[in-house]
């Protein structure tokens, strides 16, 4: 096994060696004409993996958030990976699957079918549909390919034999999301969310059956699966638990809870040789459950809180395909362990960036599984691995602070630190940081969440520095999610959207800004600053006035003194990240970068043509701490913005 902080460094030293490039003295920023871009090269260089297949003796692993996403070909005899296969759209690969020698793969963003034949080396687009995301595949013995789309929740048939898409529906109306899928001889099995199910459905006469037990019917998901002739198993979530059900009785069936400390979800499952191997997260410890004993063991930790994205079996030994790498373990001798496939020879490649960061002396760019740091004085990158991805970030003195989703997780790190700190997890149903703010009258850091799928009510967290004690209130803001935040002399402001848990319908019609006391712990008041507005994506203060931005591109002023908005601007047709320098504030949407002169109240691009590539869709810009410069992405490349606030 590679030691965890050996393969740390491994990784590390293959992104800072794609990405190094001359620095640009950060002073000569000061005499450039604002809006002059300094390209910094790519933001973060990454080779996340979404999913995996074997083919004979070749592992295949599919990347996500590349550009171009690749199946990268690992013959196991060889040790090395031989071949990738471009995949031209779609910015990741979740879905894989095989009919004999041909390997088919899903895209999601968009939702696109492929066909890799290992035999020729050919790779084909097959189909195209409009679903947002093709999230799971599967074949069935008669070699059709069967399809779970989210968003619509629906499951396609495509026949490789025709080339005919077959629409099987919604297995549960309403629901957005089939997260998992499989098919045998008679039926596919399609797992729901954001209200769990687990439906059978009849492959010649469409009849469906839930055979989810209805203890479990109040879960939010049944997110991955595995059959054999003779039971399907699925991971349910939030409580980390394994659903084993036998085919021919479905009453006939078992609940498995992952065993570790603070375990949520099971995020892959394999029905091997009468075992049912699972992963589980946080954790990202290995489990495996004897059906026929009812006995369940833990094997071991393979990566420290990775996401297991596949489990797969060949010639006896069991591998699991995630972010960082590959784990595989030998149920003949218990060993474990855990191999690069960087090391051998897969692709390392820009990916679409989640969040920009800049502590005056580094830049950080997050991503899968990490960060990018660049260092602005050399042009030196490397990477900070962390379990999940950075979706928010903030520096106070000499400490950064990074939200991290999946677990709705603050993080700290101190540069010449070689890991971060993990500092807590929100809990509370949350799983999505959205933004941080610090308070200097308080010295407390506030990370407002979103909720995880299909649940209602964002929260916010209240983290003192100091003590290391971190306080939920959960609902802020009732039925909404806190998306921005700014903090002004003890009191949070807080930008609302209406979007609760992915998956569920909004249920109040117009976003709020609100006031929170960091010290008295209260919702001091809310109002409707626009009406219809669905999220006010960034919020920040004078000393006399907080400033708003909706996801409509309109920026409103709200006096601190008169308690009422007193202004609106149409800056663009859509809402990002907010700054302010003095009485200057900037924003960016994916092609421009615009100022806005907060007295008289107007606004001008400064920047145009970024296209910029972020994952999500959303925009992000930062603020050098020295007012001299912003820092977005151009494409995929981490770009300085000269600016000259006042």
């Amino acid at each position: 096994m590679i030691p965890r902080r050996r393969f740390l460094q491994v990784a590390a030293a293959a992104s800072a060696a794609a990405v190094t490039l001359p620095a640009t003295p950060s002073l000569a920023v000061a005499r450039e004409p604002e809006g002059t871009l300094t390209d910094l090269g790519p933001a973060s260089v990454a080779s996340p993996l979404g999913n995996g297949e074997f083919v004979g003796n070749v592992l295949y692993m599919g990347s996500r958030g590349l550009s171009p996403n690749v199946v990268g070909a690992w013959d196991l005899g060889a040790d090395k990976v031989t071949t990738h296969f471009e995949i031209p759209t779609g910015v990741g690969i979740w879905a894989m699957c095989k009919v004999g020698t041909d390997l088919y793969v899903g895209t999601h963003s968009r939702s696109d079918l492929y066909k890799i034949d290992t035999v020729t080396g050919t790779t084909t687009k097959l189909a195209e549909y409009p679903d947002h995301f093709i999230w799971t595949m599967a074949s069935s013995p008669d070699g059709k390919i069967y399809m779970g789309m989210s968003e619509p929740g629906r499951v396609v048939e495509y026949d490789p034999a025709t080339g005919v898409s077959r629409d099987l529906g919604q297995p549960v109306a309403g629901e957005s999301y089939v997260r998992s899928i499989q098919a045998d001889a008679t039926h596919v099995y399609a797992g729901i969310g954001t209200n769990a199910h687990l439906i059978a459905i009849d492959r010649k006469t469409g009849e469906k059956r839930d055979l989810l037990p209805a203890e479990l019917a109040d879960r939010d998901w049944v997110s991955s699966m595995s059959s054999s002739d003779t039971h399907v198993a699925g991971g349910v979530l939030s409580l980390a638990e394994l659903v084993v059900v036998e085919k021919a009785d479905p009453a006939n069936y078992k609940i498995v809870k992952a065993t570790a400390p603070g375990e949520k979800y099971v995020v892959a499952v394999l029905i091997h040789d009468g075992w049912v191997y699972f992963a589980g997260r946080p954790s990202g410890t290995l489990y495996r459950y004897h059906i026929a004993t009812d006995r369940l063991e833990v094997l071991g930790v393979p990566f420290f809180e990775a996401a297991t994205g596949r489990i797969l079996e060949h010639e006896g030994r069991i591998y699991g395909i995630q972010d960082p790498g590959v784990f595989v373990y030998d149920p003949a001798t218990g060993k474990l362990d855990y191999l690069s496939h960087v090391q051998r020879g897969y692709r390392a490649a820009a990916e679409a960036p989640m969040s920009v960061h800049s502590d005056g002396e580094y830049v950080y760019v997050g991503g899968k599984s990490g960060a990018d740091l660049h260092e602005l004085a050399t042009g030196k990158v490397t990477r900070l691995s962390i379990p999940g991805e950075p979706k928010t970030m903030i520096t106070v003195r000499d400490t950064t602070y990074l939200g991290v989703y999946t677990q709705a997780a603050l993080y700290s790190h101190r540069i010449g630190d070689p890991e971060a700190k993990l500092l807590f997890r929100t809990g509370h149903n949350q799983d999505r940081p959205r933004d941080l703010a610090y308070d200097r009258r308080t010295r407390l850091i506030v990370m407002p969440t979103q909720s995880e799928p299909g649940h209602p009510n964002g929260a916010l967290d209240v983290y003192d520095p100091r003590s290391g004690k971190v306080d939920t209130y959960r609902p802020i803001v009732e039925r909404q999610t806190v998306a921005s935040v700014t903090a002004l002399r003890g009191i949070a402001y807080l930008g609302t959207s209406t979007q609760e848990g992915l998956g569920s319908p909004p249920v109040t019609p117009t976003a709020r800004l609100a006031a929170f006391d960091l010290r008295s712990r209260k919702l001091l008041w809310e109002i409707e600053p626009l009406q219809g507005v669905a999220s006010i994506t960034g919020v920040k203060h004078t000393a006399t006035a907080v400033y708003g931005l909706t996801n409509t591109g309109v920026l409103f002023e709200y006096d601190l003194r008169l308690r009422k908005v007193t202004r609106t601007l149409k800056v663009n047709n859509r809402g990002g990240d907010l700054v302010i320098a003095g009485f200057t504030a900037y924003t960016s949407d994916v092609d421009g970068v615009y100022r806005i002169d907060l007295v008289p109240f107007t606004a001008k691009k400064i920047v145009t043509g970024l296209a910029s590539d972020w994952f999500g869709g959303g925009s992000k810009l930062n603020i050098d701490p020295s007012e001299r410069a912003l820092y977005g992405i151009k494409g995929r490349n981490l770009v300085r913005i000269a600016i000259s606030p006042r």
